[in-house]
């Protein structure tokens, strides 16, 4: 009967080992959606509070810049049309029609910033230098925020898509989350980087030649062929050593050797 008992334990360790490893599974399924969606009301939260700013932004800048209209028209649409595809999820993530509206809002904010930097009048007014430190820090909470909501989105997902976890999603209705995406070039474009400044700053730039001097190494054109060229030393030869200082008559005055 012993050898029988055996394969039985051996069976049973392995259905509860499976067993644990399911609710194990399962639990952390739950846990990480629970955080994605706790990670994406930070980020709503920030979203609002820009909605509830742009109105004052809008009213200040009307008031200094009339020329602005059809932006700061553009940005009223966009934060109304954010507005009502956020009042229509369910708040656990968001859409991708209302992540396309927010990337154009942000766009068009930005936008604006720029624009008005061509009115002096409104760089000084007090309350749109306020307006635009509380959105700049808004916009770095939603940022970061953003960043935090992805990351645990590519966790989640990752988890789905693997084995043997993706048998637990497939089997509970575990969906992949929605990524909240960027598509700013400005935030893709790669740094640019100039190797050719990089090397002369460890050192001096090369002298460049000045005007009318041809550089080391250069031919001249114009110039006549040098029937000596090539030679180390064109006024010595093997068959004619040069002569020595002391070849000299004492009281005379160096006279140069013949070599006709």
């Amino acid at each position: 009967m012993e050898w029988i008992a055996i394969p039985l334990i051996i069976v049973l360790l392995v259905v509860v080992g499976g067993i644990a490893w399911a609710v194990g599974a399962y639990n952390g399924f739950v846990k990480q959606r629970n955080l994605i969606q706790e990670s994406w009301r930070q980020v709503d939260v920030e979203l609002n509070r820009r909605y509830e700013l742009i109105p004052n932004l809008i009213e200040t800048v009307r008031a200094f810049a009339a020329h602005e209209r059809n932006t700061l028209e553009g940005i009223v649409q966009l934060r109304s049309q954010a507005q009502q595809l956020a009042s229509a999820e369910r708040g656990d993530a968001p859409s991708p029609q209302r992540a396309a509206v927010e990337e154009q809002l942000t766009q068009e904010v930005r936008g604006l910033m720029v624009q008005v930097e061509s009115y002096p009048e409104l760089k000084s007014n007090q309350n749109f230098l306020e307006l635009q430190r509380q959105l700049a820090e808004t916009e770095d909470r939603i940022a970061a925020g953003r960043r935090y909501y992805n990351a645990n989105v590519r966790n989640y997902n990752t988890r789905i898509e693997s084995v043997p976890s993706n048998f637990i999603a497939s089997s509970f209705n575990f969906e992949k989350a929605t990524y909240f995406e960027v598509n700013e070039a400005e935030v893709r474009r790669a740094p640019d980087v100039n190797f050719g400044e990089i090397s002369y700053r460890q050192g001096d730039a090369p002298e460049q030649p000045r005007s009318g001097t041809p550089a080391v190494g250069a031919s001249d054109p114009n110039a006549l062929p040098n029937p000596q060229a090539g030679r180390e030393n064109p006024a010595i030869t093997p068959e004619q050593p040069q002569a020595q200082p002391a070849d000299r008559p004492e009281g005379q005055g160096y006279q140069p050797p013949n070599y006709s």
